[in-house]
């Protein structure tokens, strides 16, 4: 479609600028640079692809396509006259080099798609992550108030994942590090029955590690999680302490019923 829509605006541009331009002689003067044809021919394919989007088409009812285009040339500095003088004369004098200006505006759009692709995963990752808790937990941690103690409400019948990456270096003197979580009824979190959650042990060996924890919630109702990223069995000093907790995140899964 890129390679369509590109070819159909060099020919239309030829087609446009041949009356004008018919007697005048294909001379290289005065054209219009490379790097800057370059950058009209993206913009140019940018404004088509826009224009096809209902509310941009509806702002812009009274601007058809040619006046667009005709307003993004002269917007880099040039005439439609000289448009179409530059692209006369690589179409008969030097098309092989056309093919490679063109070739760099569908690198440039090609690059610019796949960004967009990226941020737009992303941003349905973060739509998708319920974790608003910090983004690493590091040990031993300078503040000395870091406890990896997080609560989160769980409102939905369906599955909640909870995934992150923890590196526990060799010299972490922690007896059993683990993650523990459990849940339990909101109106009595201190005096209710605990539903404790299936422990994950950290592997220490100074290398991340991806640890994944599934909470089922079956019944209709509302619970609240209560979990220790980095829990064990001893008291070590925070000094005794080497861990590392990052990527996190929290999901939640609907069950069909």
């Amino acid at each position: 479609m890129i390679r369509f829509t590109l070819l159909i605006l060099i020919l239309f541009s030829l087609t446009a600028g041949s009356c004008s331009s018919r007697k005048n002689k294909l001379e290289r003067s005065n054209l219009i640079p490379e790097k800057k044809l370059v950058s009209i021919l993206t913009d140019i394919y940018i404004a088509d692809g826009l224009l096809i989007l209902p509310k941009i088409h509806n702002l812009l009812y009274s601007l058809d396509s040619l006046s667009t285009y005709y307003q993004i040339i002269e917007k880099h500095g040039y005439t439609k006259e000289t448009m179409d003088k530059t692209m006369k004369y690589y179409f008969i004098k030097n098309p092989k080099k056309l093919i490679m200006i063109y070739d760099q505006v569908l690198g440039i759009l090609s690059e610019m798609e796949s960004l967009f692709e990226k941020e737009v995963i992303l941003e349905q990752e973060r739509a998708k992550n319920l974790w608003r808790g910090k983004e690493f937990y590091s040990f031993p941690d300078p503040s000395g108030t870091d406890s990896a103690l997080f609560n989160i409400t769980l409102n939905r019948t369906g599955i909640y994942t909870l995934t992150f990456s923890a590196t526990l270096f060799p010299d972490d003197q922690s007896l059993n590090p683990r993650i523990t979580a459990y849940s339990c009824h909101p109106d009595s979190i201190d005096t209710g029955k605990r539903h404790y959650i299936e422990t994950i042990n950290y592997i220490k060996d100074g290398q991340p590690h991806t640890y994944t924890l599934e909470i089922n919630v079956s019944e209709n109702t509302t619970l609240h999680l209560t979990a220790w990223l980095y829990d064990f069995d001893n008291h070590p000093d925070d000094s005794e302490k080497h861990l590392r907790i990052e990527k996190i995140s929290f999901t939640y899964t609907k069950v069909a019923v």
